[in-house]
């Protein structure tokens, strides 16, 4: 898994395209990244572009064993037990330094952060958060759990990300937050975003949860907003398996949140003397050792990934109706929990995304659907039609909400966005070639791919 700085040396124009065409351009050698050149692609008979194992994900070694055992041993399991001196507090201290921001609060999970981030701010009923429709459905669901109404801004198609020329629309006198997503690791635009927050008086919640290095000007992903939220699900570049942390340069803020992540007790952890609600959000030793672990390897496999996702943009882009991604110019890192592109059917014989896919998958590229169309989805007009909501929300403001609820960028950008994990960023560059292959290899053949459908 080690890479050398010169395996990522650019490949100009000029070479792709003497590749991928196959012919010779000023009598120049040949180059190795021979696409589509190779012979039909594995979903007509061919023989796949990639058939080595990817990189397997989690990365563990004597690291994580030895915290484990030695949290197994201490007989502290719980992060109170353990106080100041345990795992959950280290790397709560060690965090807060990576995002640069002087508080963290670990949380059970992202969502979690998410939760807590929410009831810090004081959101309840009757209040509403501007959330994007491209998500994973918990930045939705942390709003819901305080009885608050998620109002969809649309998508950017170029970017994935909120559309912050749409926000301003969504504004009402209820609306109290803005919960941006840093999807795939990308930054949103969060100078636009500030601004707006900040003349209409609006909260602003980062979900960092995919973005655990990206950074906006040269400042860490969640260390922007009055918090930013993380997540260490399996899937994530930290992980421990479940997991996640909020952050903060607000002393109010934080304390709110560890309040309320401790079933609503203040900082000792006697369950008498409750302050306020609250739920048991905490993390545990077990995951704090994990993590601590994970950060010894972050900076480098974040490093390997940035180089890996830039190498294969440049390659995608060569190929006609490959379009990855773009990033707002703000961003000054990007943190490739994922790497997404879209593909132009119309430069794919009318190809279907389903289709698209399907041939890649048999090419030995692990490629994804991503996410669908989050207000299109049928729990929207579950919690609309709850006894709660109805109690909360006037008729009135239900039907308009039915009535504003439409994302159209949204829904074109379902139909032609894909996604690659985080993990396929940390082969090697001959893997990254076999990803382009591939892609290129399905344009070259996809009248065929489609009539044989």
């Amino acid at each position: 898994m080690n890479i050398q700085p010169n395996d990522f040396a650019p490949v100009s124009r000029r070479t792709f395209l003497q590749a991928a065409g196959g012919a010779s351009v000023g009598g120049g050698i040949a180059s190795k990244l021979a696409f589509a050149t190779v012979g039909k692609p594995a979903v007509l008979g061919g023989t796949p572009a990639h058939s080595a194992p990817w990189p397997a994900w989690p990365v563990s070694d004597h690291q994580e064993a030895n915290g484990l055992v030695k949290v197994l041993q201490s007989g502290a399991w719980y992060r109170f037990r353990a106080g100041d001196a345990g795992t959950v507090a280290a790397f709560e201290r060690q965090w807060a330094a990576e995002v640069g921001t002087p508080y963290c609060q670990a949380t059970s999970s992202g969502t979690a952060a998410l939760v807590c981030a929410l009831a810090a701010l004081d959101i309840g009923p009757g209040d509403e958060v501007l959330v994007p429709p491209y998500t994973f459905i918990a930045t939705v669901n942390s709003v819901l759990a305080h009885h608050a109404l998620p109002v969809f801004v649309d998508s950017d198609p170029a970017t994935g990300l909120m559309d912050p020329k749409r926000i301003e629309e969504r504004i009402n006198p209820d609306t109290r937050a803005i919960l941006p997503v840093h999807i795939a690791g990308a930054p949103c635009d969060m100078d636009r975003i500030l601004t707006i927050g900040q003349k209409h008086g609006l909260h602003v919640v980062e979900d960092a949860c995919q973005a655990h290095t990206a950074a906006w000007r040269g400042k860490r992903a969640g260390s922007l907003g009055d918090a930013g939220c993380f997540s260490f699900q399996n899937s994530k570049n930290n992980t421990s398996g479940e997991g996640g942390a909020l952050t903060t340069s607000s002393r109010h803020v934080f304390g709110q949140a560890r309040v309320f992540h401790n079933n609503g007790n203040g900082e000792d952890s006697d369950d008498g003397g409750r302050t306020s609600n609250g739920l048991n959000l905490r993390l545990t030793e077990f995951q704090g050792a994990l993590l601590l672990a994970q950060l010894t390897r972050n900076e480098t496999f974040a490093r390997q990934r940035e180089a890996q996702g830039a190498y294969l943009n440049q390659l995608l882009q060569e190929i006609p109706g490959v379009h990855p991604k773009e990033t707002y110019p703000g961003t000054t890192r990007h943190g490739y929990h994922l790497f997404m592109f879209d593909f132009d059917p119309d430069q794919f014989a009318g190809m279907t995304k389903s289709r698209f896919l399907t041939a890649l998958n048999a090419e030995g590229i692990p490629a994804r659907g991503g996410y669908g169309a989050l207000n299109k989805q049928s729990f929207v007009e579950q919690f609309l039609n709850s006894r709660g909501f109805q109690r909360v929300y006037s008729p009135k403001r239900l039907r308009e909400y039915r009535e504003e609820n439409h994302c159209p960028a949204n829904d074109g950008m379902v139909s032609s966005t894909c996604w690659l994990m985080q993990n396929i960023l940390l082969g090697t560059r001959g893997d990254i070639e076999a990803i382009a292959e591939a892609v290129a290899r399905i344009q070259k053949f996809a009248g065929e791919i489609v009539r044989a459908a």
